[in-house]
Parts: C-alpha cells; structure tokens; sequence
C-alpha cells in the first residue's frame, strides 16, 4: 500500500475546506448562527431528533487557524494510518470516532463546537489499539508509544486551555480505540471475534446510553 495515494484524507480535506469557504459567504465561520446553520453541534437541536449533528460537526472549523492546524494534522496523521491500515478501515475509524467525540461534547458540555480533532484523536488512538494488537511489531509498538505521549500532552493542554473542547477530545480516543479493535484482527490466527465485537458492543452501548440520557441540553440559542 505504500505507493498509493491517500484519496480518503484527499476528500476529507477537501470537504472542510469547502465547507470552511462556503461558511465564510454565509456570514463567518466564527458565527454561532452560521456554525448552527451548517450543522454544527448545539445541544437542544441534537436532542431535538438532529443526530446527524454528531456527523457534521469533524468537517466544521471555527477561525482560518483552526481549519489550518487541523488540516495540516489530518494530512500528515491521517496519510499515515490510511496507508497503514487500509482506506475503508481508515475512513470508519475517522467518521466513528468524530461521532464518539461529538456525543461525549453532547454529554458533558453546553457550547456549540465543531472541528475535525474529535476524529483526529480517534486517529491518535488507533496507534494504542495497535500497539496492543501487534506486540511484537516494533515499528508499531514505538508509533505507539509516541503516540501514548502525545495524547497525554494534549490533553493535559486541553484541561488548561480556553476554548477546547476537551469532552470532544476525550471520547475521540474512546471511539478511535475500541472501532480499530473492532476492525483489526492483530497477530496470530486467532480472529479475535469475542473482542471484537466485544470492542463493538461497548462502543455502541456507551453512545445509546448518551443518546437516552440525552446529554446536556441546557444550551441557550445564541
């Protein structure tokens, strides 16, 4: 696969920015009105029946830096795990778990939010799903190990920083991790089916519990 192009981050990257551009026209990517417009996340319309606000949100950016870094990040992170783990697996693992971030934002914060990093940390979080699949794949277990660091830092920035939508980040790792255990099968014959459907049912049962609990909808329209 090493000579292959990456097309899925090629069009992933495309829809933000077209959507970044389109924002713009209808009055600002930093408007709360026209994030909502657009499908941002806002609490009262997701637990109104709007779920497709849990997809929306990872192709929506808040301010030119915010679509710069993450663009910058998904085509240098996303390359790598498209090329290592196959396009469709690549394309789930991004879309599962930018809907795992946005439930865990819809559970535990109020603000409207959007961007791409709740499946950017699913992305970081397939190198600890597949450190823990492929243990004696050295290339794999120091990816994964840099990786481990990596999460930790920016986590540890996002408990500090303003503005961070740390819930988004949080349950994008959780997604990332049990879909690439899901999908992956690691090494050795064993198909590992009980834990991967085990890896399944965990990811399905955390968003339905959210989805019934309906998170909290105490947002007020900007």
């Amino acid at each position: 696969m090493a000579n292959k192009k990456p097309y899925v981050t090629y069009v992933l990257i495309a829809i933000q920015v077209v959507l970044f551009l389109a924002m713009q026209v209808m009055g600002g990517s930093e408007s709360a009105l026209t994030l909502i417009l657009f499908g941002a996340k806002f609490n009262p319309l997701i637990a109104a029946g709007e779920y497709w606000r849990l997809i929306t949100p990872i192709f929506l950016h808040i301010g030119w830096m915010h679509l710069l870094i993450n663009t910058i990040t998904l085509y240098y992170l996303g390359s790598m795990v498209e090329e290592i783990i196959g396009r469709w697996k690549y394309l789930a693992i991004y879309l599962a778990s930018g809907i795992m971030g946005n439930l865990f934002s819809y559970q535990f914060s109020d603000n409207v939010s959007a961007g791409a990093s709740t499946a950017l940390f699913g992305l970081f979080a397939v190198f600890l799903a597949l450190r823990n699949l492929y243990p004696s794949n050295r290339y794999i277990q120091n990816l994964g190990s840099q990786y481990m660091m990596l999460i930790g830092m920016n986590l540890v920035f996002g408990f500090l920083g303003s503005g961070i939508d740390i819930w988004g980040h949080i349950g994008g790792i959780v997604g990332g991790f049990l879909i690439t255990m899901t999908l992956m099968k690691g090494e050795g014959h064993d198909d590992r089916k009980t834990q991967r459907i085990g890896s399944l049912a965990v990811y399905l049962i955390i968003a339905i519990f959210i989805l019934l609990n309906q998170g909290t909808v105490n947002a007020i329209m900007p």
